[in-house]
């Protein structure tokens, strides 16, 4: 609650003044004294965007420390930064509004399907393990018959994209888009509005009566600056020739497991963090 009222309600209210506003910068912030882990934000944003094996836009990472009995744990949500200096965009060889990548005017950093070729550069450039190759996997492959659920369409991007073999997105880069075809509609982005705890804060923090604006205001805020994952192989773009999705996944730990925070890293994230 914030003085006296539900944050969802609060945040839906943002949402709907900021549309009513001619540009609009979207930007979320994520109190991890919040987050228990719950991972109810994981799984309302498969089931949003019907993600396929290998696909997840928002894990949530755990790190322990301390000795028992004084032991201390730490839940790290981790979405698209959306940042505001985004390495993936600058490796893209397809880059610009309207082609494969580009950082669009209301803060997100938008993939246009039917432009990307799949190649991977923007997968190994984002140091936050957020991109991933989609190769096309069903969760009930090998098992009698693929189950329609797994077929129907989803909405990204506010386009229909049947889930079919060699139809994209299939082969692409796929990333969270702070569920924009919900935004467009006044809508609450599926982890904002599916976490129990309400560790979730989004809107325009150039708005001053915004809530995000009054928790960024009044709490110290930090920022990811990469995502770590053991094993990792760093990969430069001649890597990539004649590699499959899940090789070049798999091969950069994608997604990740450790989260490296910054005071102000390079990327410029628009992704805001309250650490406990």
């Amino acid at each position: 609650m914030f003085e006296g009222k539900d944050e969802l309600t609060i945040i839906q209210e943002d949402i709907r003044r900021a549309l009513s506003k001619p540009q609009t910068r979207w930007a979320m912030l994520i109190d991890l004294r919040r987050c228990t882990s719950c991972k109810a934000c994981t799984v309302g944003c498969m089931v949003e965007q019907k993600s396929p094996p290998g696909i997840m836009y928002r894990p949530v990472y755990e790190k322990e420390s301390g000795i028992f009995p004084n032991v201390k744990r730490l839940f790290t949500p981790r979405p698209c930064q959306q940042c505001d200096e985004p390495p993936c965009v600058d490796a893209c060889p397809n880059k610009g509004e309207g082609k494969a990548t580009w950082k669009a005017k209301n803060g997100i950093v938008m993939i246009n399907y039917e432009q990307c070729i799949g190649c991977g550069r923007c997968v190994i450039a984002c140091p936050y393990k957020a991109r991933g190759l989609d190769s096309g996997y069903f969760y009930t492959e090998g098992t009698p018959a693929i189950q329609e659920y797994e077929r129907a369409p989803n909405w990204e991007y506010s386009r229909k994209w049947p889930r079919e073999k060699y139809h994209i997105p299939i082969g692409n880069a796929r990333k969270c888009h702070f569920c924009y075809h919900r935004l467009k509609n006044g809508m609450l982005p599926m982890c904002v509005s599916t976490c129990i705890c309400r560790a979730n804060f989004f809107g325009d923090p150039e708005d001053k009566e915004s809530l995000i604006y009054k928790m960024i205001k009044n709490n110290k805020v930090t920022f990811l600056a990469e995502v770590k994952s053991p094993g990792e192989i760093k990969l430069k773009k001649e890597d990539l020739r004649g590699k499959t999705a899940g090789f070049i996944t798999d091969a950069i730990g994608y997604p990740g497991s450790i989260p490296v925070f910054l005071d102000n890293p390079k990327t410029k994230p628009r992704v805001y963090y309250i650490l406990p």
